[in-house]
């Protein structure tokens, strides 16, 4: 198991998680974008990105209005 933090709350995984494992946890409504460690990720990378002991994993959503 390893420890990241997402969207300032940490999260217990296990080791081999890709980033799309840990982005199912918080199950967030599209549309949304993910960084790891501040650098965007494209949601067609999400099954393929690895993720390493604290990681943090930003699951940012827009905001409309005005």
């Amino acid at each position: 198991m390893i420890k990241v933090i997402i969207n300032n709350e940490s999260y217990e995984i296990p080791a081999t998680s890709s980033l799309a494992d840990a982005i199912a946890l918080r199950n967030p409504k599209p549309p949304f974008a993910v960084a790891v460690n501040l650098e965007f990720v494209p949601n067609n990378q999400y099954k393929s990105t690895s993720l390493k002991i604290d990681d943090r994993i930003e699951i940012i959503s827009p905001i409309t209005g005005g």
